[in-house]
C-alpha cells in the first residue's frame, strides 16, 4: 500500500494542502482555505486556514511540512501567546527602518555580506525595528520571533517545546547567515535593541517531530524553497513566478552576495543557494488592467495579442503597490508615451503584459550578472495560464521557456520534502520529467521585438527614478 504525505502552502491569501502519494508524487487530494485580505494578521488565522483546509484530508498521510509566506514577523512572549498581529512581507510600513538598518551597518555590501540579501522592507529584521521603535510596550513582551512556517509547524507540534525553522526559510529573516550557517545575533540585537529566542535551524530533510497523531512533521521552509522543490530545479534552470508578487530565481551551488539588494541570496530547501530577485507586482496588474479596461483576463488577452509589440509606444512602469525589485516602496504606476494615436484598450492592455514581464526579465538579468546561468525560464503561478502572457514572455525574456504542468508547486514542493523526511534517503526523490509542460520559443523577429521593449522599459524606469 503506497505511504501518503501532505504537503501545506500557508501564503498571503490562503492556505492550500496536498496530499500525495510519497513515491511518485501523485496528487490524491486537495483542500483549501483563504486568508484575511491584509498585511497584518493574527496567526490564529492561519491555524484555522489549515485546519479547514485539511479537514478530513490527514487522516492517513504519514509525513506533513509546511510551506510559508516568507519574512513574516511573528512575535510570542513567554508563554508562548503571539504578542501582536504577525507584519506580512508585503508590509510596507518598515521601509524607512530598512533604510536606517542598512546606513548602520556601512551600506548594502555589508549586509550581503553578513547574511546573503540587503534588508528590504519586507524582512523579518526591518519589522522588528519598527516594531521596537513604533510599538516599545508591545515589543518588551516579545520573547521569541518566528516565520509563518516555524509557528505553523510548531502548532502541529503542539505548541511546546522549542520551535524549529529551516535554513531556507531562516535566510529570509537578515540576521541568519546561511553561507556560514549560524545566527547573526548581533545583527538581531541592532535592530530590536536586545536578543530574541530563535528557533533551532534544521536541514533540509531533518525531522521536526511529531504531532500527537504520530505524524511526522518535517522541517518545512519558505514558499520558494518550497517551489523551487515541486520544480527540480537543474543547472540553468530558473523559474519565473507570476502570483500576487513576481519572482525569479535558481539554484546554486554558490552564494551570491549583491550589495544593491536586487538579487537576495537565499539558501535553497536542499543544502544549496537560491538566489532571487522579487516583484511586488505581478498578475494583479493584469486583473488590475483588465477591471480598468471593463473586461475580464480572458478578454484582456484578446486585446493584449491584437496590439503590436512595443503598445505602439506605451511602456507600463506597474509599480501599482510600490516595488520591491528596484526598491521603491512609494513609487506608483507610470503609463510612459502616451499619445492620441496609441490611446487605445489594445496598446494599454499590451503595455500591461509587457510591463509586468519586463520587470520579471531584469530580474533574469541581476541573476545573470551574479553568475547564475539562465538557459531556459519555467514559469509559473496563476497569471502563466494567460494567453497573452505565454505568446509574449519568450521574446521578453530572451530564452526559451517551459510551462510545467499544472500544480500546486509550494504545497507539492512541501509534500516533497516530508516524503524526504519520511524515507530517511540522502537525495529527496524524484517525481518530475524535466521536460513535461508545454514548450514556447520564440522567433527571431519576437525576440528583436523583445528586446526593443526591454530596452524601452529600462529607459522609463532610469527616466521616472534614476
Amino acid at each position: 500500500m503506497s505511504e501518503l504525505v501532505a504537503g501545506v502552502d500557508s501564503s498571503t491569501q490562503s492556505t492550500k494542502v496536498v496530499v500525495v502519494d510519497a513515491a511518485d508524487g501523485r496528487v490524491v487530494r486537495t483542500g483549501q482555505a483563504a486568508h484575511p485580505d491584509t498585511t497584518e494578521v493574527h496567526p490564529s488565522e492561519w491555524w484555522r486556514a489549515l485546519r479547514s483546509a485539511g479537514d478530513g484530508l490527514l487522516d492517513d498521510v504519514r509525513a506533513v511540512a509546511v510551506a510559508g509566506q516568507q519574512h513574516g514577523m511573528v512575535t510570542v512572549d513567554g508563554d508562548g501567546e503571539v504578542v501582536r498581529e504577525a507584519l506580512l512581507w508585503n508590509d510596507v510600513r518598515s521601509a524607512s527602518a530598512a533604510d536606517d538598518l542598512v546606513s548602520e551597518l556601512g551600506g548594502g555590501q555589508a549586509w550581503a555580506d553578513a547574511v546573503g540579501s540587503v534588508p528590504l522592507m519586507s524582512f523579518t529584521v526591518t519589522k522588528l525595528r519598527w516594531f521596537a521603535e513604533h510599538e516599545p510596550e508591545l515589543a518588551k513582551r516579545a520573547e521569541r520571533v518566528l516565520l509563518p512556517h516555524d509557528w505553523l509547524t510548531w502548532q502541529l507540534l503542539g505548541g511546546s517545546g522549542v520551535p524549529t525553522t529551516d535554513r531556507g526559510d531562516a535566510s529570509g529573516t537578515g540576521y541568519y547567515s546561511a553561507v556560514e550557517g549560524r545566527y547573526r545575533t548581533d545583527l538581531l540585537v541592532t535592530a530590536f535593541g536586545r536578543e530574541l529566542e530563535l528557533p533551532t535551524v534544521l536541514g533540509p530533510a531533518e525531522v521536526a517531530g511529531h504531532s500527537d497523531d504520530g505524524v511526522l512533521v518535517a522541517a518545512g521552509t519558505g514558499d520558494n524553497m518550497a517551489a523551487g522543490l515541486a520544480l527540480e530545479l537543474a543547472d540553468g534552470d530558473v523559474a519565473v513566478s507570476l502570483g500576487t508578487s513576481g519572482t525569479v530565481f535558481g539554484v546554486s551551488e554558490k552564494p551570491t552576495a549583491d550589495g544593491t539588494g536586487v538579487v537576495a541570496g537565499f539558501a535553497d530547501a536542499t543544502g544549496r543557494f537560491l538566489p532571487l530577485a522579487c516583484t511586488l507586482n505581478a498578475a494583479r496588474v493584469l486583473t488590475s488592467t483588465a477591471a480598468m479596461l471593463g473586461t475580464d483576463l480572458e478578454g484582456l488577452d484578446a486585446l493584449a495579442l491584437s496590439a503590436e509589440p512595443g503598445a505602439g509606444g506605451l511602456t507600463l512602469l506597474p509599480y501599482l503597490d510600490g516595488e520591491r525589485t528596484p526598491n521603491l516602496p512609494d513609487a506608483s504606476g507610470s503609463l510612459v508615451g502616451l499619445r492620441r494615436s496609441n490611446m487605445t484598450p489594445a496598446n494599454v492592455a499590451r503595455a500591461a503584459v509587457e510591463g509586468m514581464l519586463c520587470g520579471l526579465a531584469a530580474g533574469l538579468d541581476a541573476l545573470r550578472d551574479h553568475g547564475v546561468p539562465v538557459r531556459r525560464v519555467l514559469l509559473t503561478g496563476g497569471a502563466s495560464r494567460s494567453a497573452a502572457v505565454r505568446a509574449i514572455a519568450p521574446g521578453v525574456f530572451g530564452v526559451p521557456v517551459l510551462v510545467p504542468p499544472e500544480m500546486e508547486h509550494v504545497a507539492v514542493g512541501a509534500a516533497r520534502q516530508a516524503a524526504w523526511a519520511l524515507s530517511g534517503a540522502a537525495e529527496p526523490p524524484s517525481w518530475r520529467r524535466p521536460d513535461d509542460g508545454i514548450h514556447l520559443a520564440a522567433t527571431s523577429d519576437e525576440l528583436e521585438a523583445g528586446a526593443v521593449v526591454n530596452d524601452a522599459h529600462r529607459a522609463a524606469r532610469r527616466h521616472l527614478h534614476p
